[in-house]
């Protein structure tokens, strides 16, 4: 009841206040907060920004070819070459509410689906399955081959100055232009993503203009409450100061494992978060920053090895959906790293790992993780909207997990049927050819090793087309 009063009040606020003027539009991830890094501003500070408008719209097409497979299962990946597209359009509305407080209401079309298993004839096509770490971060768990619309966003930010320099926070979707000072507390409630605030990562973590596999974006055993489309009701405090940050954040799980629907009752299935941010300099005083997170998930979550004794006294397939009778508590967490070692040249690591016991709850099956990469910033070649970017992930599951799916249990995104299980390994390369600062082509490929941890299956190589506008 809490969330329903929250979206009603703030969306009223935001037909009352918008007005049409709109910001000039720089690219960034959405409901960002401002790095504990930000440059203090040389320059006289402009006026707050009262309101803002913003739109996106991003296209991409993701096609494999023909790959071995012993076998599949009923969330295989298509051993057949197959093809999928998916296509979605933002509005970013904000408007400033009072002093220092600010409102935003992301309306969204989608429409599309991700690779995954065609359903038999007649039937709609069963996307976004067969790979841990998938391929596309544009995919939901949903899929539909007509548009839908949804509020993807909606959501309150309180920003409160506390001393230091003043530096200048541009405008941005979902970022109101204007002076904040250095060391500062935000405040943010309503319902948004969980790695809008956290795991954050200025290399690998923008699905419109970076890489597309789900586990180099994000911290692959970072297993974050989310519905199907990847947002939430929760409210996170980052308190920053000039070189370091911690933010904390409280967010609702879905009401059931890889629901559509997040819990109704406030913390009766719940997700807290907290990560402790350092801004490093090294190779000469470059920037970056190393972040260590941790999180714990409270729910009505599946044990493996219940379901696994459940369906030798039943003799049936191992299901965790017929064991969530029990509340449990799962914890992970990981280190995330970002860092310039050249002008216009960027290194980035991530390293996660969780309890296997427990099932996947919102995110995807994987129990250990460890990424990097490398992006290029075209400005090198005097290409300055341009991008380069390289980066591998080793995706792994527990012991625990093994025995599941060989049993020929399936999960969120995975489920052969059985498994021979060997680690997932994916290496992405990528090109976003810009053109001028608002439109942008991305050539991407990805090469995928025992995809679902299958030694049996794949590899698989994934080509990817993504078109994408913004304003």
């Amino acid at each position: 009841m809490f969330t329903h009063r929250l979206g009603l009040a703030l969306a009223l606020s935001c037909v009352l206040l918008f007005a049409p003027r709109a910001a000039a539009a720089q690219s960034s991830a959405p409901a960002a907060e401002p790095s504990a890094a930000a440059s203090v501003a040389p320059t006289p500070t402009p006026a707050p920004e009262r309101f803002s408008i913003h739109a996106q719209a991003t296209v991409t097409q993701q096609y494999h070819g023909a790959f071995p497979a012993a076998y599949s299962g009923p969330q295989s990946l298509n051993p057949n070459p197959d093809t999928a597209k998916t296509a979605d359009g933002t509005l970013y509305l904000g408007a400033r509410l009072w002093r220092g407080g600010e409102g935003y209401i992301d309306p969204e079309i989608d429409q599309g689906f991700g690779l995954g298993n065609p359903a038999p004839p007649g039937q709609a096509y069963n996307g976004t399955f067969g790979v841990a770490g998938f391929v596309s971060g544009e995919a939901y768990k949903v899929g539909r081959d007509s548009s839908y619309g949804r509020i993807q966003r909606i959501f309150i930010r309180q920003i409160v100055n506390l001393g230091g320099e003043k530096q200048t926070v541009d405008p941005d979707e979902n970022q109101l232009g204007e002076s904040i000072d250095t060391k500062h507390l935000t405040l943010t409630a309503g319902k948004f993503s969980v790695v809008d605030v956290f795991d954050t990562n200025p290399y690998a973590h923008d699905t419109k203009h970076d890489f597309l596999n789900w586990s180099i974006i994000d911290m692959g055993a970072f297993d974050y409450a989310a519905d199907s489309w990847g947002y939430t009701y929760g409210a996170s405090a980052e308190l920053v100061n000039p070189h370091t940050a911690v933010r904390a954040g409280l967010f609702q799980l879905s009401a059931q494992p890889n629901g559509i629907e997040v819990e109704h009752q406030p913390l009766r299935q719940y997700s807290a978060v907290l990560e402790v941010e350092q801004d490093t300099s090294f190779f000469g005083g470059h920037p970056g920053a190393m972040k260590a997170l941790v999180y714990e998930d409270d729910g009505y979550m599946g044990i493996y090895s219940d379901a696994l004794a459940l369906a030798q006294q039943t003799d049936s397939l191992p299901n965790t959906g017929n064991v969530r009778q029990n509340k449990h508590p799962k914890a992970g967490g990981g280190l995330n790293l970002s860092q310039e070692i050249a002008t216009d040249i960027g290194v980035f690591a991530r390293v996660s790992a969780m309890n296997g016991a427990y099932e996947a709850y919102d995110f995807t099956e994987i129990d250990r993780s460890i990424s990097g990469g490398l992006s290029i910033n075209g400005q090198l070649y005097h290409r300055p909207n341009d991008a380069i970017g390289i980066a591998g992930v080793a995706n792994a599951l527990s012991a625990p997990a093994q025995a599941y799916f060989a049993a020929g249990g399936v999960g969120v995104l995975i489920g052969d049927g059985a498994q021979t299980y060997g680690g997932e390994h994916v290496i992405e390369s990528y090109y976003r050819a810009g053109f001028g600062e608002h439109a942008g082509i991305t050539f991407d490929f990805q090469r995928v090793f025992n995809p679902a941890y299958n030694v049996v299956r794949g590899p698989v190589s994934v080509f990817g087309l993504r078109y994408h506008l913004d304003y």
